[in-house]
């Protein structure tokens, strides 16, 4: 049974930073594909982001294309979320994923746990 804590979400203002962290436990991250997902108010919870088990290749939703950055560190069983330009719709829950399967899932139906997400605020 893997656990994934995410942490680093908080209230920013439009154009800024954060970076999202997500530690895992309870079984080697290696063996994952890691995914990052988020919910907006009344909305599906959308794919954001995946990094394969190896740190390459990565796939990015079209919407934060060019602003997020997914990477993992494997020998501290931890990913990261770097998002940049931040924009008042990019507030949201953001969670934390692993996955089993192969490839860059992005169908969250695919993902075996989730962690319990990070509330990001961006302010106009």
């Amino acid at each position: 049974q893997v656990q994934l804590v995410e942490s680093g979400g908080g209230l920013v203002q439009a154009g800024g930073s954060l970076r999202l962290s997500c530690a895992a436990s309870g079984g080697t991250s290696s063996t994952y594909g890691m995914g990052w997902f988020r919910q907006a108010p009344g909305k599906e919870r959308e794919f954001v982001a995946v990094v394969s088990r190896y740190s390459y290749p990565t796939l990015y939703a079209d919407s934060v294309k060019g602003r997020f950055t997914i990477s993992r560190d494997n020998a501290k069983n931890t990913v990261f979320l770097q998002m940049n330009s931040l924009k008042p719709e990019d507030t949201a829950v953001y969670y934390c994923a692993a996955t089993r399967t192969w490839g860059l899932p992005t169908i969250r139906a695919e993902y075996d746990y989730w962690g319990q997400g990070t509330q990001v605020t961006v302010s106009s």
